[in-house]
């Protein structure tokens, strides 16, 4: 019986992804931010990645610029990403029909994430290998820290962006409520300063950002440079973070529109 429930449940979850996969494919704006911005930004930040002098912390640039690719993917392919699709799903009326079918309110929440989730996997797995052979990154160096790390990332980006969603009144104004965690998370995350870059006191403090440990986790795996009290605390971060929002979107999320 409960393998016919799981059956059931995986059945649905994948017609509910095709479906956001066809919406996602109409609108182009959205494809063109999460395809090609994790792919060019990085590149933007190279020269300031010199200035810094990384090597004398034990980073290379093409290291960073890998792990910056990274972290673009789970703010614009993922989170930001999301949070339009969430609040224009809600204002129209899509997740309210939903909920009158067979569909729980998480095998909702998740079905429409399933494309945006999968895109970020298949962006890190795409940029890690081009950066290996383009940048000469080599391979990983504690390749068992990428796999949390990437997890931790798409999961707690998808769940902030429900949470984001849930107070965004319109999808015009999804750009600006998702803004400041942009911001916040691209400048204290290890996303476009490089956390070995960063003064101990302000990274320590930085290091509880929502994504910091999912970046910390991956530049870790090609550096090998980690020990095991940084790796579980970046694991737990992560995992507090993870419950925060999952609370939070049990008990804010809106499914009427917000008008």
């Amino acid at each position: 019986m409960s393998g016919a429930v799981r059956t059931s449940a995986g059945r649905r979850l994948g017609a509910l992804g095709r479906a956001e996969i066809a919406l996602l494919g109409r609108n182009r704006g959205a494809v063109v931010t999460a395809l090609l911005v994790p792919l060019a930004l990085p590149f933007t930040v190279r020269g300031a990645y010199a200035r810094l002098d990384l090597k004398a912390h034990g980073v290379d640039a093409g290291t960073a610029m890998l792990t910056a690719a990274i972290g673009f993917s789970f703010l614009f392919a993922v989170y930001t990403a999301l949070v339009g699709a969430y609040v224009a799903r809600r204002e129209e009326l899509v997740l309210k029909r939903l909920r009158t079918g067979e569909l729980s309110d998480a095998e909702i929440l998740t079905g429409t994430a399933l494309p945006a989730v999968g895109l970020g996997l298949a962006q890190a797995l795409v940029l890690s290998a081009g950066c290996a052979l383009l940048l000469h990154t080599g391979p990983p160096r504690a390749p068992w820290l990428i796999l949390p790390g990437l997890l931790s990332g798409l999961v707690v980006s998808a769940a902030l962006a429900a949470v984001t969603a849930s107070f965004t009144r319109t999808t015009e104004s999804a750009q600006v409520t998702a803004l400041p965690l942009l911001l916040v998370s691209m400048l204290g995350s290890g996303i476009t300063i490089p956390a070995a870059a960063m003064p101990d006191r302000m990274a320590s403090v930085c290091a509880l950002l929502p994504l910091s440990p999912a970046i910390r986790l991956v530049e870790a795996g090609w550096t090998g440079r980690s020990s095991g009290p940084e790796t579980l605390a970046a694991l737990a971060t992560a995992l507090a973070w993870t419950v925060v929002a999952v609370f939070a979107v049990r008990r804010w999320f809106r499914w009427e529109p917000r008008r």
